[in-house]
């Protein structure tokens, strides 16, 4: 028997398997603590639950031998990106394997005729993009962190692009996965579009690894835009920003991104990313198309803010005005920090239809105070997605109770106007217990498909829903 079941350290299981994956790729796979920490470090509110070995796969194949073994002894199995996401998805409650696909970086092949590439699991995104400028071709979806490609396909991430490119979901057009049986599938072919079968791949984007583990990802590409223009726009009130985001979405503006920032998030940027901007609920706007047409689109939109306390108006095509006020967007979470030194930051978000957007945002800033919390909120306002980084002292246990207060009612509010629990960050664990709200009876039948797909229960258990519930799932 492994010594490592004989201390006891993990199960019998386990050993047998981090044994044989040892022997087989010496150097390759690390018990080591500062790793094992490191790879359940959730940059959230959720404490760190560690794997009980970390392996560095460098190919599919390699994937798929560690998963067999995984399989063959009921380990449970993680599979890591970046490390990025933002509701539990990496923790390992019950211990086991964590797979790393970050040395799986390989651009394997890009069709610039069909505006298509297709990329290994731990490519990120800043390196498709630099990979891809000097053929006048970008891929757009960008949730901020530099998150690996395979990531953001399992947790059908989005960001600032998505209320003109859409989501991950909508520019994902195949994937290669191993799934729970150690099997490697390949979900679609490269057509723009097919009627063929089940849509497996649309079932795996935001799976979040509970089915499969995403190796390979075919993804959808879009020409530079010939013009990219930035602006900033103040506003008296946070009602009337949510409201000029729906009359331009209304309008049919064709609008890259459009962001909210309330008064505390400007406060915040201002003094992380040395910004100026007045500390007021404000837009930042982005524009894409020809000269004409931008020009045409500023002038549109900024009629439309006028209509609702707009202020001065400012734009820029210049690219580094562009990429300071984008990153200073990106940082908004670390930003946070400096409004209360020494807090912990809660993240979340929800997503509702924009009709109802600007009253699920004042609902939420009046629940705050309510609470007496103290949360900037920032937004992806055109598609009806805010986000709220509420900070709090993890060891003082009223904070925590109010925050957890608060985001249950958060999520409960955006059900009840037709939205959604998370627009991007996805369930994990902290918001399995809005799932049963979200869609009744429609989560059984999620619940049969991850036990048809992993019987055994060994892909990212713990993650999305309980498969065997209680009478009233509750916080975790």
């Amino acid at each position: 028997m492994s010594d490592l079941a004989v201390s006891g350290r993990v199960s019998a299981a386990v050993a047998t398997v981090i044994d044989a994956l040892g022997a087989q790729w010496p150097g390759r796979v690390s018990l080591a603590e500062a790793v094992r920490l490191h790879h359940a470090n959730t940059m959230t509110w959720h404490r760190p639950q560690m794997p009980d070995a970390v392996f560095f796969a460098e190919t599919t194949a390699e994937v798929q031998g560690a998963v067999r073994l995984c399989a063959q002894h009921c380990a449970p199995v993680i599979a890591f990106g970046t490390g990025t996401s933002l509701e539990g998805q990496i923790n390992a409650p019950f211990g086991g394997l964590c797979i790393d696909l970050s040395r799986m970086n390989a651009i394997v092949a890009v069709n610039e005729e069909d505006l298509t590439c297709t990329v290994q699991a731990g490519v990120t995104r800043k390196q498709l993009n630099d990979h891809l400028r000097d053929k006048g071709l970008f891929f757009p979806i960008d949730p901020g962190a530099d998150a690996s490609l395979g990531g953001m396909a399992a947790t059908r991430a989005s960001g600032t692009n998505a209320v003109r490119y859409g989501t991950m979901r909508e520019n994902v057009i195949a994937l290669q996965a191993v799934m729970s049986d150690g099997r490697v599938i390949r979900t679609a072919h490269r057509a723009r579009k097919s009627s063929a079968g089940y849509d497996l791949t649309r079932l795996l984007v935001g799976s979040e690894g509970t089915l499969g583990i995403i190796t390979e990802v075919t993804l959808r590409l879009h020409g530079i835009p010939e013009t990219m223009a930035a602006a900033v726009c103040p506003f008296e009130t946070l009602d009337g920003a949510c409201k000029t985001a729906i009359a331009a979405i209304q309008m049919g503006l064709p609008i890259a991104r459009i962001e909210l920032l309330d008064e505390l998030q400007i406060r915040a940027c201002n003094t992380y990313s040395k910004l100026s901007l007045a500390e007021t609920p404000t837009l930042f706007v982005e524009f894409h198309g020809t000269s004409a047409s931008v020009d045409e689109q500023v002038a549109m939109f900024k009629a439309i803010t006028g209509e609702y306390g707009g202020g001065d108006f400012q734009w820029s095509t210049r690219p580094e005005e562009r990429s300071k006020l984008w990153q200073a967007r990106h940082d908004a979470a670390f930003s946070c920090l400096t409004l209360r030194p020494g807090a912990q930051v809660a993240p979340t978000d929800v997503c509702v239809p924009i009709s109802r957007l600007a009253e699920c945002v004042a609902e939420t800033k009046q629940d705050l105070a309510d609470s007496g919390l103290f949360g900037p909120i920032v937004g992806h306002v055109g598609d009806g997605n805010f986000h709220v980084a509420v900070l709090f002292d993890r060891d003082n246990k009223d904070d925590v109770a109010r925050v957890k207060g608060f985001t249950e009612r958060l999520a409960r509010r955006a059900i009840a106007m037709d939205g959604t629990c998370t627009g991007e960050h996805g369930v994990g664990q902290g918001k399995i217990p809005y799932l049963v709200e979200e869609f009744g009876p429609a989560l059984d039948y999620m619940r049969l498909i991850k036990r048809s797909i992993d019987p055994h229960n060994i892909m990212n258990p713990g993650k999305i829903f309980t498969l065997d519930p209680g009478p009233d799932e509750t916080l975790q």
